[in-house]
């Protein structure tokens, strides 16, 4: 197809500045906006010109490509050997009992050998029968074959990681257990020691024999040891990964993938995780990496089923939301909802300010309360700030859960464990304030507590010395610690960027606490709300999936410094082994295949007299894009505000929500933090009277207002909008109630809004931007004059006026949008072909140079050699 505009489409600007005009028109092609047809007497794209009928503009904002000089687009799959970029790994499946998923991911040049029934006797017997999942993953370790075993929390898991240590111990093997956290570290070495004695502490606060053959630590101690080149890591045949689904992490998940890339190909590996939807993708990397067969063991089974219900804040009791068989009831939780607006005014009272206290103190209180009197202790009390949960545990000092023979026990317990304490220590207000509420068997778990009081209350609680444990969410990070209740303070939290809600797999996470295996016969979660959630939002959070498991790898100079260290690898290996890489490359078929199916979409629209057709349609993409720099002229606070009077006709569009017309009530100035500097950049909010959709509305504390339906009967809600989103702003007035908080008020406002659609058929008037506002822009004028210009020629054009314009342009439209749809996935996939974070890696290495950590030649210097000893 020639050029879609023509040679001679620019050339009614023959003066320099209206020729730069149209280079810019032309550059700005890719990311021009889509118009749609008015009648014949008014153009799309008209807006706002002096001497033309005023009118509001109907134009079409949606992003749309420009076709190139060729319709057909050129086969992707050409230039693209699929062979040499996968990994080659194949996926099977294994046959196995009711209750469990088992697949193995395989080198692609081996056949899978069906694994061997144990013969001789079993490295570890257990005193109960097994689970499926269980057995499964004990027939792997004993064909000596890496396994990642996935189920929920309180499953389980730890009898497959026991029993890879008891085998490892019995062939005089050393083994490795590592896991997140040092609290989850110092209780798996209680646990192991007791089960197997020849076991050793690594972790940053301590070291307890380092020789042993089983060695618990945390990641990081087995990340610097793999740097270092540790001679235990050459008497290592099998490393236990806990909780691998804290690889997504965004700050520490790095460092299991630097851990698992530089560990040796012959070691085999136990990975231990929650559920995680893409468990067989890991499976295949390990696979990939390692060049061993791995093998997933998956399970949706929970031993103790739950019940989840939901405290709304205000109210006086619990909603059952969903049962122990899983099942939502929406009912319930549309109950619980309507609580929670009616005690609106009351939640917003608890509310956590930076002056006030904590969220709900009362309901807090009332719950652990009615908890203790039901009997459905032990409960623990999730709260996201570490001072939430100290503020809860001390509005618990009247209650008293201990009897005279439990107190004595816990000041025996404590004693003991502060006794390695110096005196001067043992006088610190968090060793004095702890004990008082650990005797009425209240507990408090957060990062900020010395490690001997974290420990000192986990042993408590596992001994059942504890009824009330306020934690934070760290303590669901894989501590053994179920309870028969868990209570949640909030449903949101900040994650160091924003305030959200919590995920749903967070929320599995921490609700799997709840439920004691063997001991309970169902768990109960009860979650407090104290802002209105959507049925939407809270179905997701109670029935939603787990999260997946992907990569949050990332560079950091410590990794860089290590890798220029040592010999054997360097930093460009470790970025194309990694999880994130190998994720993209896995995404390279499916982006394929969406790149061939779009192109077949494409070359399979015929348009008739397509070229002529184009022509148009970049028409009206010009004056639509002409439109929008004339509304940020008019947007411009100087000239907007003072026709911004209550009473004001204003059109608000965001995005895809076209509200249509409102009356202004009021604007105020708000200030804005610019990005990247101090500076504050003033918000202008205009307050709107518009017509909203009744189901947005009782939402408004979590969702934005939505338009009301052509056909819904909505109400009258004066909104907060920023001034950029106002698409029109008319030249009528209408007079407003007083009063807007009466409903009546408000709807009268509708009908008059309506009233003036009717007396003006041909649309709303809008103010000039000239003779109406005094803009005296030079640059507007230039803007004005490009609109007048591309006006003729689309009125001109043979096809403005033909009866199947309508149907053409909507073809033109499709085709155009598939066009961006195709170079986007072209976009993507080059991405995916490369290895990523390449030139983030260039620029790291030059910084280390410059500071004198590397030479030229990327050789580390001595005081890059003592930065590598610092972990962080």
């Amino acid at each position: 197809m020639a050029d879609a505009f023509g040679d001679d489409l620019f050339s009614v600007f023959e003066d320099d500045s209206a020729a730069s005009g149209a280079k810019k028109g032309k550059a700005a092609e890719a990311a021009s906006r889509a118009g749609k047809r008015s009648d014949g007497k008014s153009p799309a794209g008209a807006t706002n010109i002096p001497g033309k009928t005023k009118r509001e503009a109907e134009v079409d904002s949606t992003d749309c490509a420009i076709f190139g000089k060729k319709s057909k687009l050129e086969d992707v799959s050409e230039d693209i050997n699929l062979a040499d970029l996968m990994p080659k790994v194949k996926v099977q499946a294994v046959e196995t009992v009711e209750g469990c998923t088992h697949e193995v991911a395989l080198p692609a040049n081996e056949d899978f050998i069906a694994l061997k029934p144990r013969t001789g006797k079993a490295a570890k017997e257990y005193p109960f029968i097994l689970d499926a999942f269980q057995r499964e993953a004990i027939l792997c370790v004993d064909n000596n074959q890496s396994v990642l075993v996935s189920a929920h929390t309180s499953a389980g898991k730890t009898v497959c990681a026991e029993y890879a240590i008891a085998l490892a111990l019995r062939e005089k093997q050393r083994v490795i257990f590592t896991s997140p956290i040092k609290a989850l570290s110092n209780q798996k070495y209680r646990e192991m020691y007791e089960e197997f004695q020849d076991v050793g502490l690594m972790t940053g606060d301590v070291t307890i024999n380092p020789t042993a053959s089983c060695l618990v630590m945390t990641t990081e101690i087995l990340r610097s040891m793999l740097y270092r080149g540790s001679e235990v890591m050459r008497e290592v045949a099998w490393v236990i990964f806990d909780e691998i689904h804290y690889m997504r992490d965004s700050e520490r998940g790095v460092v299991w993938e630097e851990t698992i890339i530089l560990l040796p190909d012959n070691v085999h590996y136990v990975f231990l995780s929650a559920t995680i939807p893409n468990a067989r993708q890991f499976a295949e990397w390990i696979c990939h990496l390692h060049k061993q067969p791995c093998h997933v063991i998956y399970t949706d089974y929970r031993p103790t089923p739950l019940q989840h219900y939901i405290f709304p804040a205000g109210g006086d009791g619990l909603h059952l939301v969903v049962d122990e068989n899983g099942d939502f009831r929406e009912d319930n939780f549309n109950t619980a909802m309507q609580v929670l607006r009616d005690a609106g005014d009351l939640a917003k009272g608890d509310q956590k300010g930076r002056k006030g206290g904590t969220k709900g103190p009362s309901n807090v209180f009332k719950i652990v309360k009615m908890i203790m009197e039901r009997n459905f202790q032990p409960v623990i009390i999730f709260s996201f700030s570490k001072k939430d949960c100290e503020a809860y545990a001390l509005q618990m000092t009247k209650l008293d859960f201990n009897t005279d023979e439990e107190k004595k026990m816990v000041e025996e317990v404590f004693n003991n464990a502060i006794d390695c304490l110096s005196d001067e220590d043992k006088k610190l207000p968090q060793v004095e304030h702890v004990l008082p509420l650990l005797k009425r068997g209240i507990g408090i778990h957060h990062g900020g507590l010395l490690p001997i009081l974290k420990e000192t209350i986990e042993i408590l609680f596992s001994e059942g010395l504890i009824k009330a444990l306020f934690a934070t969410e760290t303590f669901a990070m894989g501590i053994n610690m179920p309870a028969r209740t868990v209570l949640f303070t909030s449903a949101r939290k900040f994650d160091g960027k924003d305030f959200r809600w919590i995920s749903s797999g967070e929320y599995i996470q921490m609700s799997g606490r709840a439920g004691r295996r063997g001991m309970d016969d169902r768990g109960i979660v009860i979650l407090m709300v104290d802002e209105k959630m959507s049925p939407t939002v809270g179905k997701q959070l109670l029935k939603g999936s787990a999260d997946p498991l992907n990569s949050a790898f990332h560079l950091t100079y410590n990794m860089v410094l290590n890798l220029l260290r040592v010999e054997e690898i360097n930093p460009e290996y470790m970025l194309e082994k990694s999880f994130y890489q190998f994720q993209h490359y896995r995404a390279i078929p499916g982006v394929v295949e969406k790149v061939n199916k779009l192109e077949e979409q494409y070359n399979k629209i015929e348009i008739p007299n397509e070229e002529s057709v184009v022509i148009y349609y970049k028409i009206r993409q010009q004056l639509a894009k002409l439109g929008k720099e004339i509304e940020e002229y008019v947007h411009k606070p100087k000239y907007c505000l003072p026709f911004l009077q209550p009473g004001r006709l204003v059109k608000v569009k965001n995005e895809d929500d076209d509200f249509g017309w409102g009356v202004v009530v009021n604007f105020s100035k708000k200030s804005n933090v610019k990005p990247n500097s101090g500076e504050l950049d003033p918000l202008y909010v205009v307050e709107v009277l518009l017509h909203c959709s009744k189901e947005s509305l009782k939402n408004s504390a979590t969702e934005a207002a939505k338009p009301a339906k052509p056909d819904e009967k909505g109400e009258m809600q004066v909104v907060p909008v920023l001034v950029h989103l106002l698409s029109a702003i008319s030249s009528v007035r209408l007079y407003i109630p007083k009063d807007l908080r009466p409903i009546d008020n408000r709807q009268s406002v509708l009908k008059s809004i309506q009233e003036v659609q009717k007396r003006f058929p041909d649309g709303v008037p809008l103010l000039d931007p000239i003779d109406d506002m005094g803009i005296k822009e030079q640059g507007l004028k230039k803007v004005i004059q490009k609109i007048e210009a591309f006006e003729h020629r689309m009125y001109s054009h043979p096809l403005h006026n033909d009866s199947s314009l309508e149907t053409v342009y909507k073809l033109c439209e499709r085709k155009a949008q598939i066009a961006v749809d195709i170079r986007t996935a072209k976009r993507e996939l080059k991405k995916a072909r490369t290895v990523l974070q390449m030139d983030e890696l260039k620029c790291r290495k030059r910084v280390l140079r410059r500071l004198g950590f590397a030479t030229s030649s990327d050789v580390i210097e001595m005081k890059g050699r003592v930065a590598c000893e610092i972990s962080r």
